[in-house]
């Protein structure tokens, strides 16, 4: 019998590909994708069609608004990429959550990014 751990990727994995499924990115609404460790957390904005990350972040980056706390930084993090995703001329992206739960650090990022200006 597979580990906890095992069990619980598949179970994640299984989400993400439901997911999958019906969220690409486009050059018009990019694709912004979110990797959570227990760590850090991080984000892209990815053009399906063409195979191109067109912007990143993450918290590991040296920032001058770096916090304590996962949340909150979860948050910075996703105002950052607003600011990224606008200077690279995006405002429309698809959020694509991994098939985590949309909670916790999650929510946070999403906020982050709808007060930077991004819409989704």
């Amino acid at each position: 019998m597979p580990s906890a751990a095992v069990m619980k990727l598949k179970r994640r994995t299984r989400r993400k590909m439901g997911l999958r499924k019906r969220i690409i990115g486009t050059t018009e609404r990019p694709r912004m994708s979110v990797f959570r460790s227990l760590k850090h957390i991080y984000v892209q904005v990815i053009d399906d069609s063409t195979g191109r990350t067109l912007v990143a972040a993450s918290d590991r980056e040296k920032s001058p608004t770096a916090t304590k706390g996962k949340v909150t930084s979860a948050k910075n993090i996703g105002k950052t990429v607003a600011e990224r995703a606008a200077k690279a001329g995006v405002t429309k992206v698809v959020f694509d959550r991994n098939g985590y739960l949309f909670h916790g650090r999650v929510k946070a990022l999403a906020e982050g990014a709808r007060e930077g200006g991004l819409q989704f």
